[in-house]
């Protein structure tokens, strides 16, 4: 029916549906008059609710309704034509929808499945590829194939079929070809696909220096390990540093938590020959970490070889891992100390927007008022806050991790009781441009199939039992 608004002294016809909800009829008015919803009073029979049942008011047709609310520039008409998705192609809906496309099981190929959806969470990888020529030898058609997986995943919604790549990985690690008895390819392992593709990443993409590699720019660590005995007191320490590509997360009975984990596989204890002794002694072998990368993997040590049964057994153990990760714990005295203030405002900024996001949940997502800040303004001022610190400080890496945190951005997960068996899925976290409300947001990816799931799942996959559970973890640096 058609009814009259009045605003300001003005009146305007207006067509209601009144068996649309009451948000349609003020989003109708907005259009008409100018006055966002949010600013907008509604008066039929004291003010409209959004949940109002439009059918059960008794409006009738030529009824004056009365709107309140400071009336803004009216909505502009879009300068290019409407694209409707049913009309665009599978580039253009690709872009448009930004749903990742799933990847087709070959037969027991979930474990690389998996892992390629985790590793494509690293956009600076994807960028260096584009420009990636194909290089000679095995690692290098893996890293082309890699190359042209993910610039076809980016065109398309649809599942897409790996056959390069994997022709290619087996031809690099015959390991990948072996078959069951039924002469279908076996399962293999998530961790050692990963590790095979970061390697040849490796060998085929140059850093920004020219001296070592792009994947060692960007997830190297460096751990300084120190050697100390106490059957010799009076000996020196010794210190070593060495590289490495991801963190083990080893698992006894003892283990709860993931640091816990890992400080068990930097803190081992050693026998060697003491040359004050003049005999084999025992040295307790500590590392900490004394590079902090942009990237961060961590292996989560599930599975291991049953003498009894010939056969890898799985860990089931809950150990929870965390989606924000502070690495300090587990860095040098030195490189600690260098960190900490940044890591200190970090701290603070994070705090401040879920502070910002609780406020706006409850709100709503009501505009700020007049004299606040906009979620943009106010992460404009915080980007400039640590950067000016971070340049004040001195002495942290270009490239690094500059304040020790980490947030959780992709994961494989591992269900079943054996790694000879069972399944793998790969797990992305879904960014918005700017998530200053609602609930954090994860693609999962079972092979062909992609749908979303809630941060509260990521977080359940901790083990305790033969379901889905956590193995390779992907930290990226918290960007401010």
């Amino acid at each position: 029916m058609n009814v009259i608004i009045k605003h300001g002294g003005k009146t305007y016809p207006l067509d209601v549906d009144v068996a649309a909800p009451a948000t349609a009829f003020k989003q109708s008015i907005y259009q008409t008059t100018g006055i966002p919803v949010d600013r907008m009073k509604v008066m039929i029979k004291g003010i409209l609710k959004d949940d109002a049942d439009m059918s059960k008011l008794g409006l009738k047709p030529g009824q004056t309704v009365q709107v309140i609310g400071n009336a803004g520039p009216l909505p502009e008409a879009p300068q290019e034509p409407v694209v409707f998705l049913e009309d665009m192609d599978d580039s253009e809906l690709a872009l448009s929808t930004r749903v990742p496309p799933g990847l087709v099981n070959l037969g027991n190929t979930c474990y690389l499945n998996s892992t390629l959806q985790a590793l494509r969470k690293v956009p600076q990888l994807q960028t260096v590829l584009e420009t990636y020529s194909a290089g000679a030898g095995p690692d290098g058609k893996l890293t082309n194939s890699i190359k042209n997986l993910y610039s076809g995943m980016a065109q398309t919604t649809e599942a897409v079929a790996p056959f390069a790549l994997i022709q290619n990985l087996r031809t690099l690690a015959p390991q990948f070809a072996e078959q069951d008895q039924r002469g279908q390819f076996a399962q293999q392992d998530a961790d050692e696909a990963w590790t095979q593709l970061i390697s040849a990443l490796r060998a085929c993409l140059p850093g920004k220096d020219g001296q070592q590699s792009f994947v060692d720019d960007l997830m190297s660590l460096e751990m300084t390990k120190t050697l100390s005995s106490p059957e010799a007191p009076d000996e020196e320490p010794t210190t070593s540093k060495e590289k490495a590509l991801k963190l083990e997360c080893n698992i006894s009975i003892q283990t709860n938590f993931l640091v816990s984990g890992i400080l068990e596989s930097l803190d081992q204890k050693i026998e060697k020959n003491s040359p004050t002794l003049g005999r084999t002694a025992v040295y307790d072998a500590k590392s900490r970490l004394s590079r902090l990368p942009t990237y961060l993997a961590v292996h989560m040590v599930r599975f291991f070889w049953r003498r009894d049964i010939q056969s890898k057994a799985k860990i089931m153990r809950k150990v929870k891992f965390p989606l924000q990760f502070d690495v300090l714990d587990i860095a040098t005295d030195d490189l600690r100390q260098k960190v900490l203030p940044v890591n200190t405002a970090v701290k603070q900024i994070l705090k401040g927007r879920d502070d910002r996001a609780t406020i706006s949940k409850r709100s709503k997502g009501k505009a700020p008022a007049a004299d606040d800040k906009t979620e943009e303004q106010h992460r404009d001022d915080e980007h400039k806050e640590v950067t000016a610190l971070i340049e004040t400080t001195g002495g942290i890496e270009a490239g690094t991790n500059a304040s020790g945190i980490y947030e959780l951005c992709a994961m494989v997960t591992h269900k079943g009781a054996s790694a000879d068996s069972g399944h793998y899925i790969g797990w992305a976290r879904k960014d918005d441009d700017i998530a200053a409300s609602g609930e954090e947001e994860w693609f999962k990816f079972d092979d062909d199939k992609v749908s979303v799931v809630t941060a509260d799942k990521i977080v359940s996959m901790d083990g305790g039992g033969e379901d889905s559970v956590a193995y390779i973890l992907l930290y990226r640096a918290v960007d401010i």
